[in-house]
């Protein structure tokens, strides 16, 4: 996951709170860093992103970004 795809998965899933999502919650599962903090020491954004869905409760068919119900194939 880029770091752009992580941005608009955010947006996606969290609307209006994206930004506070990313700058203000705390993710034990990446240090006790925010996703910010995280992506910006070198945190891969897709485990950035699963933090935050598991963190949130983001239900399991939309951790893979809006609209994805799997995981890309490499």
């Amino acid at each position: 996951m880029r770091r752009s795809e992580f941005q608009r998965a955010v947006s996606d899933e969290f609307g209006a709170r994206a930004n506070a999502v990313v700058t203000d919650l705390y993710l034990s599962k990446v240090g006790g860093r925010t996703a910010a903090e995280a992506i910006d020491a070198g945190v891969d954004p897709r485990e950035v992103w699963l933090a935050l869905c598991e963190e949130l409760e983001v239900p399991a068919e939309r951790r893979y970004g809006v609209g994805r119900l799997e995981p890309r194939r490499r």
